[in-house]
């Protein structure tokens, strides 16, 4: 008996350990195979780690105002130099980063979720649903973004900024992600294991939820990992134009606005926001297409 129950026990743990293992194999073939991919990887996480504990990067307050410190240049007491107003930059970067990683991953929350609906129903059902579909679309993509951008920004007052911004570039960037996840379900609706589940009587939204939906994940995560850097890019423009969070909360974006005068005096000052703001969005982009080569079957043999 107590032999038996080992076996019973090992053959239990046998999946988790295959699953463990799989997953290991596949961080060392990712590492190995896509560097730019594991590179964007790592940049991604540091970013994320600033945005949830600045504290651990820097220990100044990125609000803290010394007139006698202003414009000074890179040193040893201030990496990145200071601001018109005295502040450490470096400081003001590093807390700036949960204000664009924030607004990045909701906006990629809210374009997922309504380009996931939009797409799998429409490619779903088909005629004329589909068709009503996505000629609202196209009149959404017509829209001037920048313009509807800062319109929704400016007439919803009464919610926080960071939330308008959210709701409006995750709403402009789902209508055109939708037409891609449109595709894939008009795909995967023809299998043939979808055609032998709706001839045993399956209803439409379990047809939609356990075998076109899930065909279409690998894509809407791809899709997502680029969105992040695009919405920050967004963010940062709203911010430079003032549209974006308000003095004295640091911003990348606002950092640039500021820059803009003394540019030629004190070149730090856009410099060191802009390098950042280049490296975030190039990690995201370089995250999403390794991703798309490890997700793709169509890809899937790239090296």
């Amino acid at each position: 008996m107590a032999s038996e129950a080992r076996v019973l026990e090992a053959y239990a743990l046998r999946p988790e350990v295959t699953f463990l293992q799989r997953l290991r194999r596949g961080t060392i073939d990712f590492i190995k195979h896509k560097p730019l991919g594991t590179f964007g990887a790592v940049i991604v996480l540091v970013l994320i780690a600033m945005a949830l504990v600045p504290q651990a990067f820097t220990t100044l307050d990125p609000n803290k105002s010394i007139l006698l410190d202003r414009y000074q240049g890179p040193s040893a007491e201030h990496w990145f130099g200071t601001d018109q107003q005295g502040r450490d930059l470096y400081t003001r970067i590093i807390y700036g980063t949960r204000n664009s990683i924030m607004i990045g991953f909701g906006v990629v929350a809210i374009s997922s979720s309504i380009a996931l609906i939009l797409g799998v129903v429409s490619g779903y059902y088909g005629g004329w649903f589909d068709t009503l579909v996505q000629r609202l679309v196209d009149v959404g993509i017509a829209l001037p973004g920048l313009i509807f951008i800062i319109l929704v920004v400016t007439s919803l007052q009464q919610i926080p900024v960071n939330m308008r911004i959210v709701l409006a570039v995750g709403s402009l960037i789902a209508l055109s992600s939708s037409r891609v996840i449109r595709g894939a379900s008009i795909s995967a609706k023809q299998n043939q294991y979808v055609e032998a589940a709706r001839v045993i009587g399956a209803s439409d939204m379990r047809i939609i939820f356990r075998h076109v939906a899930p065909n279409v994940f690998p894509i809407l995560i791809i899709g997502a990992s680029i969105q992040v850097g695009s919405a920050v890019l967004v963010e940062s423009s709203l911010a430079f134009l003032g549209y974006g969070v308000q003095p004295p909360t640091a911003s990348w974006g606002r950092m640039l606005n500021e820059a803009r005068e003394r540019l030629v005096q004190f070149p730090h000052l856009a410099i060191f926001p802009g390098l950042v703001i280049f490296f975030t969005v190039y990690s995201f982009n370089m995250l999403g297409d390794a991703l798309r080569d490890v997700l793709d079957p169509r890809l899937r043999g790239s090296r």
